[in-house]
């Protein structure tokens, strides 16, 4: 599974403002909270010792072109796993939309380097087990906090078994080779989050809790494709 620290996760979230997976009028479901606390403190201490200053290092040495080719080619090397969760959501236009994406920008975008597909109007998406289980009716279950993975759910950490048989970088039999483009993926996608992780830590009085209503926030956005169904309004509450 990819290895992504917590502040990484958490900060791609900043900004939204889509109701969470269970609704915001609804209390998430976090027995498991003492135990969350101490998972999220360690991961916030491997980040800011190891991934944020490898990542400001990577930015500061990689030129910027180069840097977003690297993220569009584990971003290409994700398609396919896009491409089964939009069919098994019952969304087979989008699935041949991202399935074609696929195709161009492995083979006229140098294997993923570059991004034609989007130039040609095939607008990249966001799927994962995690979402297709959500609009299959799944509820999101406990708020977890994974060692380094960050935050999750019940459901979303199911899915992630699901995500795993679709990573081709997970499935290379190469150790070396393996955690090499594991650790590239990890610091790439940091080093893109660096100025977000600001927002977090000027604006949280509580950093557990904003991460992990931003991180329910992000869930329920994507599970509705960015446009989640009403929360009714409850004049008692």
């Amino acid at each position: 599974m990819k290895g992504i620290p917590t502040i990484v996760v958490m900060t791609a979230l900043c900004g939204l403002s889509a109701c969470a997976n269970t609704p915001p009028h609804e209390d998430v479901r976090d027995p498991l909270e003492p135990v969350n606390r101490v998972v999220d403190k360690f991961n916030d201490k491997v980040d800011r010792a190891i991934f944020k200053p490898v990542a400001q290092g990577y930015e500061k040495v990689v030129p910027a072109t180069a840097r977003s080719s690297v993220t569009n080619f584990f971003g290409n090397l994700g398609e396919p796993l896009v491409v089964v969760n939009q069919m098994l959501q019952g969304k087979g236009k989008e699935g041949v939309s991202d399935a074609g994406r696929f195709l161009v920008n492995s083979t006229l975008g140098l294997f993923g380097l570059f991004d034609p597909a989007s130039q040609m109007g095939l607008a990249k998406h966001n799927e994962d087990f995690g979402q297709t289980f959500g609009r299959w009716g799944i509820g999101e279950g406990w708020y977890l906090v994974l060692p380094i993975l960050g935050p999750s759910t019940v459901r979303d950490t199911a899915g992630k078994f699901g995500d795993y048989q679709f990573d081709p970088i997970a499935r290379r039999e190469e150790v070396r080779e393996r955690n090499g483009l594991n650790g590239l993926r990890t610091v790439d996608t940091r080093a893109n989050l660096l100025s977000a992780t600001k927002v977090r830590d000027t604006a949280a009085l509580d950093n557990y809790l904003f991460t992990r209503e931003a991180y329910r926030q992000l869930r329920w956005n994507r599970i509705y494709d960015g446009n989640p169904p009403p929360v009714p309004f409850d004049e008692d509450e």
